[in-house]
């Protein structure tokens, strides 16, 4: 159980949510120094009233009338510039950059360093990369607060490529890198728009951070883990926070981040809970929350996140969107719909992030029609639906098989909203038909698509295949996928499944024969279950946990029981050559009936069990679940990667659909 010392719950609050773990320094910070060598003398001694009403013009926010006069002003000061600058990123407005730009370049200020820095900040802040890589092509006097505009203005606009090939010019040209440098090249691994991975130039970077002594800076250390942390390298994101000789806020909730984000929700909640009680100097922010309620949505981890919503009432965070959003769907995933939509109608203000939280929720309990509400509520609120709102509100379709209202959802994305389908909503297109058994339908729509069909889509189909066993549609997705994923085990193991549906021994043997020459592995289950408020995993036939083997003689038990009244194990989906009682063995070691059992032996009669997957429920642990809800008189929730699925009295919410 977590206890919050009180003397945390009255610390000073934050007033926005910044994805600190993003880091970027603050904008005037380091402040390059002023230059002189190139400019008019602008001391306080020769600076004409003109330039002290430009300045005063750019403070009280009249830009258009400080341009007037600058025209006026034979001899402009450097700080006056600066503000008329700063002045162009405040008002948005890259037309009067571009004339700041142009009366700089007329009094011959545009070799002036300092300068130099604030126009490629001005440009990158106004999305105009290609100029400010213009001014930093044509300066030629290049500090190192000039490179350091140019790394952050490219890694902004994800040209990650770009800033290692100037960053090897810099190093050339003897500059040295500081500590804004490390941080803006790491950012640049993780923000490129190109396919190729930049994880060896992060390592690279990496090395050079330590030869170079920086390994006691907590911004680039803190950039270290989350650049780690993209790219999926928990270990070695791990091995870097833990060897930060000093720890902030920001440094924890990075790597919080970075295990909620990779699927290991366990060790972000154990790592909060040292954050707390170990660290009285570093108070959980708004996006230390959100991660942590992220974990126990992953877990479906209920009195946890009862005691994350408390202590988000007592910090004061309940005012900020993204975290009261996370909360809608944090209650939802823990199988609290209820309460995620009275959280959501206690909220002051909504936003689309908010709308999608609960359109995603209802759509995952298998309430599609509740869920196209929604979407048609926040439409009439005035809420412009995102990319986000269409892949929620078309997985509720697909969930529910409502296929037609799906389509016309489909549809209205282009006519009535003025959105081109992305790779996303043509995976869920085809995933909605394929489970509805309209696979012809969802081939044609792959084949018709206006972009490459990526592995969501072709993964949807391959799904859908499985579903409803189709080999040759199957075969086909798969040759595509193997291509387009050749580490993904799973593509493999679905293929299997297939064939061994079909009888199609030999076929299961050649592909369980090319996992192996790949030395691919499946991707092993597991389950979670959450036991007065503590959490427990499990994965198949565990041995670690002490009370396994009362679990597996109780499923032995129930097992005899429910035979007697027509429970037959579906061992087809054992895709080893063994005998039938052998496969009956294997299925019952699957981890969410152990958690299930364990559930049973620990909770009190009629109190509700809720489990998370990490994996599709399958066909037998389906089937026995509706049997173990009925003898046991007991109300079960079973979350998995899909969908979730409420047992009760023999009977599951999904409508055996799923």
């Amino acid at each position: 159980m977590w206890v919050f010392p009180a003397s945390q719950t009255t610390a000073k609050l934050p007033t926005t949510v910044t994805a600190h773990f993003n880091y970027y320094p603050p904008r005037n910070s380091p402040e390059p120094p002023t230059s002189s060598t190139t400019l008019k003398p602008a001391s306080t001694k020769h600076t004409t009233d003109n330039n002290r009403l430009i300045r005063s013009l750019c403070r009280k926010g009249n830009l258009r009338q400080a341009l007037k006069l600058l025209a006026h002003e034979p001899n402009p000061a450097q700080h006056t510039y600066e503000l008329l600058i700063l002045s162009c990123i405040r008002h948005e407005s890259l037309s009067y950059g571009l004339q700041v730009h142009r009366h700089l370049l007329d009094d011959g200020l545009d070799q002036d360093p300092f300068l130099a820095t604030k126009l490629i900040n001005m440009y990158s802040e106004l999305d105009s990369v290609d100029d400010a890589r213009q001014v930093f092509d044509k300066t030629r006097e290049r500090t190192i607060y000039v490179w350091n505009a140019i790394f952050r203005a490219l890694a902004l606009a994800g040209n990650g490529v770009d800033v290692f090939d100037l960053y090897r010019q810099m190093n050339w040209s003897g500059i040295e890198s500081d500590r804004f440098t490390y941080t803006y090249i790491l950012k640049a691994c993780v923000a490129s728009e190109s396919s190729v991975s930049l994880l060896r130039k992060g390592k690279e970077i990496h090395a050079h951070i330590l030869r170079h002594g920086f390994e006691s800076c907590v911004h680039i250390m803190t950039t270290l883990v989350d650049m780690y942390a993209r790219f999926g390298c928990v270990r070695n994101a791990s091995c870097v926070f833990d060897e930060m000789p000093m720890k902030n806020v920001v440094s924890w909730s990075a790597m919080i981040t970075c295990y909620a984000k990779n699927e290991r929700p366990f060790e972000a909640l154990e790592l909060f809970q040292e954050m707390i009680l170990d660290n009285q100097d570093s108070l959980p922010n708004s996006v230390t929350m959100i991660s942590v309620m992220q974990s126990c949505a992953a877990l479906v981890a209920l009195e946890q996140g009862k005691l994350i919503h408390g202590y988000i009432l007592r910090r004061g965070l309940d005012s900020i969107l993204p975290v009261m959003s996370t909360l809608v769907t944090m209650y939802a995933r823990c199988g609290k719909l209820e309460i995620g939509q009275r959280v959501f109608d206690q909220m002051d203000k909504r936003d689309v992030v908010s709308w999608n939280s609960l359109i995603s929720s209802y759509g995952i309990h298998g309430y599609g029609k509740k869920a196209i509400q929604i979407f048609k509520d926040m439409i009439s609120h005035g809420v412009s639906p995102s990319h986000i709102t269409f892949i929620s509100a078309l997985g509720a379709c697909s969930h529910a098989g409502l296929v037609e209202e799906g389509k016309m959802l489909f549809d209205s994305m282009r006519r009535e909203h003025g959105m081109y389908p992305r790779m996303e909503h043509y995976a869920c297109l085809v995933d909605l038909l394929g489970r509805a058994n309209q696979l012809d339908e969802a081939a044609k729509v792959v084949e018709d698509m206006r972009i490459e069909p990526g592995p969501k889509v072709w993964g949807a189909l391959l799904g859908a295949c499985r579903i409803h066993c189709n080999v040759g549609l199957a075969e086909r997705a798969c040759k595509r996928l193997f291509k387009l994923e050749p580490g993904n085990a799973g593509n493999y193991v679905l293929l299997a499944d297939i064939y061994a549906e079909a009888k199609m021994w030999d076929e299961v043997k050649r592909v369980k024969q090319l996992l192996e020459a790949k030395k691919l592995q499946k991707v092993p289950g597991c389950s979670w279950i959450e036991v007065r408020k503590k959490v427990y995993s499990f994965m198949s036939v565990d041995e670690f946990n002490p009370q396994s083997e009362q679990a597996h003689a109780l499923l032995v038990k129930l097992s005899m029981e429910m035979k007697d009244r027509g429970y037959m194990p579906q061992t087809s989906i054992v895709l080893y050559d063994l005998e039938e009682k052998e496969k009956e063995r294997v299925l019952l070691g699957h981890s969410e009936k152990l958690a299930v059992a364990f559930g049973l032996i620990n909770t009190n009669n009629g109190e509700t069990i809720r489990i998370s997957k990490n994996l599709r429920l399958c066909e037998d642990c389906h089937s026995v679940t509706k049997f173990i809800s009925k003898f046991a008189n007991r109300e079960i929730v079973v979350r998995d990667v899909n969908r979730f699925h409420h047992f009760w009295d023999g009977v599951c919410s999904c409508g055996d659909y799923w």
